[in-house]
C-alpha cells in the first residue's frame, strides 16, 4: 500500500486559491488538500450516494457506503477482498461486507471509528474524533482518559489492525499506552482485549502489569479477561503479594460452595441458589452473589435473587464497589432499577470517590444522551440509566430536606405547618383524580404510584386531616415520616405534577392558583354548617367550570399542534403523537 504521512486536521472551508507567485511545492500542497477535502465528502451520508459497496456494522445493522475503486487502489487488504468477492447478483446491487466477519474484533467497531479509519484511506489525513463520540457527559471530567475517549481509540485500533494499516496501528498503540497510565482500573480492560486480539505484545504487557497492581478483584478479572492474560496477572499478584487474602484460598470447602452458587447463577437457576444457601453456612454476601448477578446475569435473575431477602444490597466487594456500582458499569437500566427499589444507595462511593451516577456518566458518550431521536426511536440504555439515578438522587435530596425540617420541629405549630405542606401535596393528586380520573390513573401508573398505599386511599378525604389529640410531637413526626415516604416513592409527586403540566398546562395553572390562594378545606364538602357547605359547593362548581374551560383550551392547542405536525410530515402515521410532542407548557 502506498504510505501517506499521518497528519491531523479539522473540518475547514475550501482552501483559498494559491497566491500569484506560488512555488511548485505550494501548488502541490493546495492541490492535495483540495483532493482530500473532495474525497472526504464521499463518506458523508448526506452527499450524493454513489457508493458501490457497504460495510455493515454489527451494531443494529448500520452500514457505511464505500467505493471499491478508491479502497482497492489505496489498500491491498481491500483489493484482495473485492477481487475475491462474487459479482453482485443483480445489476446495481451493492456488495455488502459484514464487519464482524471481515476483521478480528469487528463486532466492537462503531460507526465513528470506522469512518475515521476509512477517511484516512480516502484522504491520507486522520481527522480528530467528533466530540460527541469521544467525550463523556460528566461535566466534572477532564476527558483526558474517560471511557468514550478510550473506546474510540480502541475501536479505531481494531479497524486499523484489521485493514492492515500499520502506520495507524502504531499511532493508536502509542495513544492507548498513554491512556493506561491515567485511566481508571476497569477502563484498562478494553485495552487488554484490543492488545490481545491485535497481538500488540508490548501494549499487552503494559496492561498486564497495570491491572496486576490494581484493586480489581480476581473474580471480576477472571470473568472479563482472556484466560491466558488472567493467568499472568494472577501469577504476578501471587509473587508480589503472597499474603493477600484474595490470592490465597483460606477454606477450600467454602470456596467450592461459593463457586457452586455462582455457577447456579450462570445457569439462571435461583431455586438452586436458594437450596445451596440452605444446605450450608455460606450466604449471598459471602459469595458476593448480588454483585455477580448485577454484573453478569439477566435482569429477571437478579430480581428473583433479591426476593430471597437475605443479602445486603449496599455491601462492598474487595474492590470497594457495591452491586449498584457494578450495575452502572454494565449500564443495564432494569438491573439498576431493581437494586434501587430494594434500597441500594445512590450515595455510596467507590474508593476513588465516584458515586453511581458519576460511573454512568463517565461511561456514556455525549451522543448517547443528546442524540435527536427519530420517530418511535427509543432512548438509549445509557440515557435511561442516568435518568433513573438522577430521579433517585432528587428523591433522596427531597427526603433529606424534609428530615432536616423534622429535626428542627420543636413545637406543635411547626408540626402543623409541616403537616399542611404534606396535605397540599396530597390535594394536588386528589384534585387531579376528581377532574381527570382517567388521565390521573394513567399518570399515576407511569409514576408507579398507583400501588402506593397512601395514594390508593387518597380519595377518602377524611384521612387527609386525621388528627389524634393524644399524639405527641414525636408520634406525629413518625406518622408524617411514613406519609412523606409514600408521597416520594419512585418520584411519584414530581412525575404527576410534571406530566400534568406537560399535557394539561392550562388546567395545571387553574389548580396551582387555587391551591396557592385558597383553603384546601374545599374538598371536605360534607363538613361545616349548612351555609358553609353551600358556599363550598358554589365555589367547587366555579372551580370545576374554570377547569373545564382550561381543558377545552388544552385540547384546542393539542389539535392545532397535531395538525401542524402532521401537515409537515411526509407520512401520516403517528400524527397525534407528534402533535403532543410539540405541545409546550404555558408555565
Amino acid at each position: 500500500m502506498e504510505t501517506s504521512t499521518i497528519s491531523f486536521s479539522s473540518p475547514s472551508p475550501p482552501s483559498p486559491p494559491p497566491p500569484p507567485r506560488a512555488t511548485r511545492a505550494e501548488l502541490d500542497a493546495v492541490s492535495l488538500r483540495r483532493l482530500s477535502d473532495n474525497l472526504e465528502r464521499l463518506l458523508d451520508p448526506a452527499f450524493l450516494d454513489c457508493a458501490d459497496a457497504e460495510i455493515v456494522l454489527a451494531q443494529a445493522g448500520q452500514a457505511v457506503g464505500v467505493h471499491r475503486c478508491i479502497l482497492a487502489s489505496r489498500s491491498p487488504f481491500f483489493f484482495d477482498h473485492f477481487a475475491a468477492a462474487a459479482p453482485a447478483a443483480a445489476a446495481g446491487e451493492k456488495l455488502r461486507l459484514k464487519l464482524d466477519g471481515l476483521v478480528p474484533g469487528g463486532s466492537h467497531i462503531g460507526r465513528d471509528a470506522l469512518v475515521a479509519v476509512l477517511g484516512y484511506l480516502y484522504t491520507g489525513l486522520l481527522k480528530s474524533p467528533p466530540q460527541e463520540a469521544a467525550v463523556c457527559v460528566d461535566d466534572g471530567c477532564g476527558h483526558e482518559a474517560c471511557r468514550p475517549a478510550i473506546d474510540f481509540v480502541v475501536e479505531s485500533t481494531y479497524a486499523a489492525s484489521g485493514f492492515q494499516i500499520s502506520e495507524l496501528v502504531s499511532l493508536f498503540q502509542r495513544r492507548l499506552s498513554d491512556f493506561i497510565n491515567i485511566a481508571l482500573d476497569e477502563d484498562v480492560v478494553p485495552i487488554v482485549h484490543v492488545a490481545s486480539t491485535c497481538q500488540l505484545q508490548e501494549l499487552l504487557s503494559q496492561c498486564i502489569h497495570r491491572v496486576a497492581i490494581s484493586t480489581l478483584d480476581s473474580l471480576y478479572l477472571e470473568k472479563e479477561l482472556p484466560g491466558d492474560t488472567y493467568s499472568k496477572i494472577k501469577e504476578i499478584r501471587r509473587s508480589a503479594f503472597p499474603d493477600e487474602s484474595d490470592n490465597v484460598i483460606q477454606d477450600p470447602e467454602h470456596e467450592k460452595r461459593v463457586r457452586n452458587i455462582l455457577k447456579a447463577l450462570d445457569s439462571d437457576d435461583v431455586d438452586l441458589v436458594d437450596m445451596l444457601l440452605k444446605e450450608s453456612a455460606v450466604t449471598l454476601d459471602d459469595a458476593f452473589a448480588i454483585h455477580y448477578a448485577a454484573a453478569y446475569c439477566e435482569p429477571k435473575v437478579l430480581a428473583e435473587l433479591l426476593k430471597l431477602n437475605s443479602a445486603n444490597v449496599n455491601l462492598k466487594n474487595n474492590s470497594g464497589y457495591t452491586p449498584l456500582h457494578m450495575a452502572c458499569m454494565r449500564r443495564e437500566p432494569d438491573i439498576i432499577l431493581s437494586l434501587v427499589e430494594r434500597g441500594a444507595s445512590v450515595m455510596e462511593k467507590t474508593p476513588d470517590g465516584r458515586d453511581a451516577l458519576t460511573i454512568c456518566k463517565r461511561l456514556t458518550r455525549e451522543r448517547d444522551c443528546n442524540k435527536k431521536l427519530e420517530r418511535y426511536e427509543e432512548k438509549s440504555k445509557a440515557y435511561l440509566c442516568i435518568d433513573i439515578l438522577e430521579r433517585e438522587l432528587k428523591r433522596k435530596s427531597f427526603i433529606l430536606d424534609q428530615i432536616s425540617i423534622e429535626e428542627s420541629i420543636a413545637t406543635p405549630l411547626l408540626v402543623d405547618n409541616f403537616h399542611m405542606r404534606l396535605i397540599n401535596l396530597e390535594n394536588r393528586v386528589a384534585f387531579a383524580r376528581i377532574f381527570f380520573p382517567s388521565e390521573a390513573k394513567l399518570v399515576m401508573r407511569i409514576a408507579q404510584a398507583d400501588s402506593t398505599e397512601e395514594f390508593a386511599g387518597i380519595t377518602n378525604f377524611s384521612k387527609l386531616k386525621e388528627v389524634d389529640l393524644n399524639e405527641t410531637p414525636t408520634m406525629q413526626n413518625k406518622r408524617l415520616r411514613e406519609r412523606l415516604d409514600a408521597l416520594t416513592k419512585t418520584g411519584a409527586i414530581n412525575s404527576i405534577v410534571e406530566l400534568g403540566r406537560r399535557y394539561f398546562p392550562h388546567c395545571s395553572d387553574v389548580l396551582d392558583k387555587f391551591l396557592n390562594e385558597e383553603s384546601t378545606d374545599l374538598i371536605f364538602l360534607e363538613t361545616g354548617t349548612a351555609d358553609d357547605q353551600r358556599v363550598k359547593r358554589m365555589r367547587f362548581s366555579e372551580l370545576r367550570e374554570d377547569v373545564r374551560k382550561a381543558f377545552t383550551k388544552d385540547k384546542a392547542v393539542a389539535a392545532i399542534a397535531s395538525s401542524a405536525s402532521s401537515s409537515s410530515s411526509p407520512r401520516s402515521e403517528g400524527r397525534g403523537k407528534q402533535g403532543y410532542k410539540k405541545l409546550k407548557p404555558s408555565r
